[in-house]
Parts: structure tokens; C-alpha cells; sequence
């Protein structure tokens, strides 16, 4: 089922600061303002719904925040000389303050970031239905968690704003970084007591407790604190409300959206166009999403996975017992079938760069969260729902977490539960090579597992930032890595001379 309630995100930016004063001193009676909006639980809830409506623009889940974190990762490589500038300087590590994705995904987080606020702050004061209330002021702290661990993770310390800002010298400077996991500890934590442990029908979509529980897990990991990490995950799991889907794909198609795997996601539909000329503050008028039409082989294909990426997939090319189906149900090749089986890719359709796949110079191109599997359309945003969280995730770090905390056995049960997945069927571990005899060689299956199950999932940035940062990389996965630079991107220049509260010297090292 489609959740509809995205589209009351076109309340107006308006809505959330108070008018200025002018000479006149007048206030349009027919627009909303903070001072006389938000005295019930569903003007309260409206306003939780605009925050959604951010996450699914154009700045973030709609286009850039994918972009961002997969060009940040060693999982995507350029698909050829269509690559817009600003995404190529990303991909290579040549991005500076200027640059205009990273820019666009840093006002997406902060309009978050600043609608959440407002919800916030105003759900103190709203006497009718508490229940509701409470449940929506959770939905805002789990939403801003969000924003501000991607801000952590992609800039480090940034300005912290805990209260909506009302007036333009509101700014702030920048917080510690021990600041920013304080406040994310400290929203994941309050607001599961308020959210519910699942949602339904129309409320599909919005967060829950487990939502909360495994971002939390996800903080708690990029700290290294794995025992705690461990509490949350396990609460998750002993909760039985999740479970792997018997087919892999079907985490990755329209037809299957909200099924037992699902955590959180963003939800699209085919609703109008998408607005390409937005700047990201479409107010939830952009109801379907780009990943399709950018990744697609019959699309822009901007970009393709990488060479290394292809090679972690076992392969009987190479003398492993069986061949990983998720490199089937990840990439097309030429040859595959596709648009219900009624066409075949060819050569002649497909743009841009080869790869080299078991010693062979082929195109080779993404298929999870592309629609073609459904139709023959060369230029398509799609309506399938980004899948922000999903439960192989969950077991994935506990695995991690497991034997981090000297529970190695535990570890690889959970590793083998994942590849048991009826659809995949994977030789349980220990493999020829995958040994599993001890706590290294079991993270190393870990490092591998993840990167084939969760491959294109704005995932694999944020371990190679946390694994490098805990020394435990055998080699540097990242080819243009300079130390003290490259782990964090540049404050947005438009930031720097915007904020009176930063200089340049606030600037990240490096740039």
C-alpha cells in the first residue's frame, strides 16, 4: 500500500518563521505563521509530515543524498564522460566548499534539521490529544537524528541547532562532535517510549520504534561502543515483528514496499513529474524519485559498479563453490532480460563505460531500484520507496557487534542466516575463503557479506569511515585517500560566508 500523507508537505517554509517586520507592520491573515499555528495535534502533525516531505526532495532522497553517499563509497564508478562535474569531483576525491551536491544535500538536512525543530518546540505547548502528540514530537527527534547523523558522518562537527531559529543572526557554531552524539543518543532514546512498534494502512512509512532502535544501533557502531549497539539490535530482533523476505529483490521493487524486512523507508509513488529545477524545497510536490532514470543501463547510466565491487561477489569463474544470485539480482548484463522478459538489453542500448569482470571488458550496470524490470521506458522516475533500513542490516551489525565483544560463533550464525535467504542459498560459512577460525578472519567475512547484500545502499561510505577511523582496513579501499582530508567533505563555502557564527579557519582540514 502507498502512503499518501507526503504531499501535506507543501506547507510553505513560511509557515515556520514568524513574518518580518515591516513599516506597515501587517501580517497576511490568509498565511500561517508559527505564533498562530500549531495549537492542535494535527496542525502538529502536519508539520511532522513536511519534515518527511524534505527527506523525500530533491536534496535528498529524491536525488542528491543517494548520489552523495554512493559516490563517497568504493561501490560506484563513472559511467562515462555523462557524469555531471560536481558528481565526477566527488567520485575522484577533487570536491571543494563550492561544490554544488554537496551543497544541495547539506540544505536538505538542515531544512530537516529546522522543520523538526519546529515541531519540537511547539509540541510542548499543544493541550489536545497527548497520544498523538507525543507520537509525533518522537517522529520529528528520530527525523532531525537522522539528519544529523549523516551530517556527523559526511562533515564531522557541524553547527547543532536544538531549537527552530527565528531571526537571520540565529546561527550557530560549530558543535563538538561528542555534542552532536549526545543529542543523537539522547532523541533515538525518548523517542522509542513514544513511537509505535509498527505502523499501518495510511501511517505506513513513519517511524517506529524499531526505526529508532536500529539508527541508534547505527550511531552506537560508528562510535565503536558495540555493546550498546548490541542492546538495541537485540531488541530489534527478540521483538519478532521482522524477517528476512524470502527474495532478495523484493527490497528493491515497487509491487513489495513495507513487507518484514522493512525498518524505515521513504515512500514514492508515480504522482506528477519530478521538478528538476528544484532547489530541494519542492514541499512534497516531487513524489517520485530519480535512482531509476540515473542509474538505469537504459537511462543516463551515470553511474555502474565498481571493478572491485563486481569482483567481491563469489563466482564459480573463480573457483567458489556457487555464484552469489545477489550479483544477478544487483547488476544487469548484457544479455539479461528485462521489462517483464518481453526485451533483452543489448550493446547498442547501453552508454558509456565497461567494466572488466573475470578477465572480460563488458557493460555492466546497476538494477537494484531500477524499474526496468516493469517497462521499456528510456527515460523513467520511478515510484519505488527507498529502503533506508531493512532487517538484513540489523543482523549484519550484530554480527559485527557479536564479534566485537568476543562472540565470534554468534557472529557467523547471524552471517549464515543471511545467506540462507531462500532466493540466495549461500555455502554457510566457513567457505575455502572465508575460514572463519577467528575474530579477524570473521570480520573479514562480515566486510564481505555486507558489501554483497547491501551493495548501493548508502551504507558502505559510512563503514569504510568508521573501520578506517578503528584501524581495522587491511588496505585502503578509497584509491585517492589522503589522510586528514578525504575522511570528511568541505563545509559548503555559501555556509562559511553565510554564518556569522564561522570563518574559514572553522573550515574542515584540507580544504
Amino acid at each position: 500500500m502507498k502512503s499518501t500523507y507526503w504531499t501535506t508537505g507543501m506547507l510553505a517554509m513560511g509557515l515556520f518563521f514568524g513574518c518580518s517586520t515591516d513599516s506597515l507592520n501587517k501580517i497576511n491573515p490568509n498565511q500561517f505563521i508559527t505564533s498562530t499555528y500549531y495549537k492542535t495535534a494535527d496542525e502538529l502533525l502536519k508539520g511532522v509530515n513536511s519534515v518527511y516531505a524534505v527527506w523525500q526532495s530533491a536534496n535528498l532522497t529524491g536525488r542528491e543524498w543517494f548520489f552523495l553517499n554512493d559516490l563517497r563509497s568504493d561501490d560506484v564508478a563513472t559511467g562515462g564522460g555523462q557524469l555531471e562535474a560536481a558528481r565526477s569531483q566527488i567520485l575522484i576525491g577533487a570536491q571543494t566548499p563550492a561544490n554544488a551536491v554537496a551543497f544541495s544535500v547539506w540544505n536538505g538536512l538542515y531544512r530537516v534539521v529546522h522543520r523538526a525543530n519546529v515541531v519540537i518546540d511547539n509540541g510542548a505547548t499543544v493541550p489536545d490529544n497527548p497520544t498523538l502528540t507525543k507520537r509525533v514530537v518522537a517522529e520529528a527527534k528520530f527525523l532531525r537524528a537522522m539528519a544529523y547523523f549523516d551530517l556527523l558522518t559526511n562533515w564531522g562537527a557541524v553547527p547543532l541547532y536544538t531549537d527552530y531559529v527565528t531571526e537571520v543572526d540565529g546561527t550557530k557554531p560549530k558543535a563538538t562532535v561528542d555534542e552532536i552524539y549526545s543529542l543523537l543518543t539522547t532523541d533515538l532514546s525518548a523517542a522509542q517510549a513514544d513511537l509505535p512498534a509498527s505502523a499501518t494502512g495510511a501511517d505506513l512509512g513513519r517511524a517506529t520504534k524499531g526505526a529508532a532502535q536500529a539508527l541508534l544501533a547505527r550511531v552506537y557502531m560508528q562510535k565503536g561502543d558495540y555493546a550498546n549497539a548490541k542492546t538495541q539490535l537485540q531488541q530489534i530482533i527478540s521483538s519478532g515483528l521482522y524477517k528476512l523476505t524470502d527474495e532478495y529483490n523484493d527490497n528493491f521493487v515497487e509491487e513489495t514496499e513495507f513487507n518484514t524486512e522493512s525498518i524505515f523507508e521513504i515512500g514514492f509513488s508515480l504522482i506528477g513529474g519530478f521538478n528538476w529545477d528544484a532547489d530541494g524545497n519542492d514541499n512534497g510536490a516531487n513524489e517520485n524519485m530519480t535512482r531509476s532514470q540515473e542509474y538505469s543501463p537504459i537511462g543516463w547510466r551515470n553511474l555502474i559498479p565498481s571493478e572491485s565491487l563486481l569482483a567481491e561477489y563469489e563466482h564459480t569463474a573463480k573457483g567458489d563453490a556457487k555464484t552469489d544470485p545477489r550479483l544477478g539480482y544487483n547488476f544487469y548484463f548484457i544479455g539479461d532480460t528485462y521489462n517483464l522478459g518481453k526485451n533483452t538489453l543489448m550493446d547498442a542500448q547501453v552508454q558509456g563505460n565497461t567494466s572488466v569482470f573475470n578477465g572480460t571488458a563488458q557493460k555492466i550496470s546497476w538494477r537494484k531500484y531500477t524499474a526496468m524490470y516493469k517497462n521499456n521506458e528510456t527515460f523513467y522516475t520511478s515510484g519505488i520507496n527507498m529502503r533506508l533500513i531493512r532487517y538484513a542490516e540489523v543482523l549484519l551489525m550484530m554480527a559485527e557487534a557479536e564479534n566485537e565483544t568476543g562472540n565470534s560463533a554468534n557472529a557467523i550464525a547471524l552471517l549464515n542466516q543471511i545467506r540462507a535467504r531462500k532466493s540466495v542459498a549461500m555455502p554457510a560459512y566457513p567457505t575455502v575463503k572465508y575460514p572463519v577460525s577467528n575474530k579477524d578472519e570473521v570480520f573479514q567475512a562480515i566486510v564481505h557479506e555486507k558489501r554483497v547484500e547491501q551493495a548501493g545502499e548508502q551504507i558502505r561510505n559510512r563503514d569504510i569511515l568508521r573501520w578506517r577511523a578503528q584501524s581495522k582496513l587491511k588496505t585502503e579501499p578509497i584509491s585517492y585517500f589522503v589522510k586528514n582530508k578525504q575522511e570528511l567533505l568541505p563545509i559548503p563555502q555559501q555556509e562559511l560566508d553565510n554564518n556569522s557564527k564561522l570563518s574559514q579557519k572553522d573550515q574542515n582540514p584540507g580544504y
